[in-house]
């Protein structure tokens, strides 16, 4: 791998993680995470997120409204707004340390590059595991309500939302993003150390060369 190839991994990694980051973003505040469409009226749509729950009437008008109570929420709802406002955050502070570390940021300091990409680049993994646990939660909580034999086939089930599906798709881009920028700066800390490998095996043969003549000129000097 060279240098070309290395930026071109880590530019690869930050816009995949900053796709994924604005998904996630996006996934937050979206009232898309489930969605019940009641059988008596086909022009009635409900939808809820982790902020509000909305209705679509005429599949024109929609209408939301904040939950009332913190404390009345669900644990789900509670930890998903916990996991998603905090990958949020570690997105942002993810791609401010991976563009600290950029090849394309010259600096005098590459192991301090080095060091800011991996650190990027784990918190974008992060980034992304903190995204996929909620939206996984809530799938797998909805799937088990779905299928629940205690609930009359007449009450209405919910389904998934819009939002789910992109917040999988944001989880994967950020540990895709972070896997590859973290490819990306151990290759700068491997090729500083073979750098400095090279440097070190240059000084070894000089010395050893001059060594070897001054042993010849010695022994020159013995045979006149």
């Amino acid at each position: 791998m060279n240098w070309h190839q290395s930026t071109t991994i880590q530019l690869s990694g930050l816009v995949f993680s900053l796709f994924g980051w604005v998904l996630s973003c996006v996934t937050t505040y979206v009232p898309l995470w489930k969605s019940l469409n009641l059988e008596l009226n086909d022009l009635e749509i409900w939808n809820t997120g982790l902020w509000q729950t909305c209705v679509t009437q005429d599949e024109s008008v929609m209408q939301c409204e904040s939950y009332a109570s913190l404390l009345a929420l669900p644990l789900e709802i509670t930890v998903s707004r916990v996991l998603m406002v905090a990958s949020n955050g570690l997105g942002c502070l993810a791609f401010s340390l991976a563009i600290l570390g950029s090849n394309c940021l010259k600096t005098r300091h590459t192991r301090h590059k080095t060091h800011f990409g991996i650190a990027g680049g784990i918190l974008f993994c992060v980034s992304g595991i903190a995204t996929l646990v909620p939206i996984s939660w809530v799938a797998y909580n909805t799937v088990q309500d779905f299928w629940d034999q205690t609930i009359p086939d007449v009450v209405p089930r919910w389904e998934f939302g819009e939002a789910l599906f992109l917040g999988w798709f944001a989880g994967f881009f950020l540990l895709l993003g972070g896997c590859l920028v973290i490819s990306a700066a151990c290759f700068l800390e491997t090729k500083k150390s073979s750098k400095k490998s090279a440097i070190h095996h240059k000084m070894e043969v000089a010395a050893l060369s001059n060594r070897h003549q001054y042993t010849a000129r010695k022994n020159a000097d013995l045979v006149i």
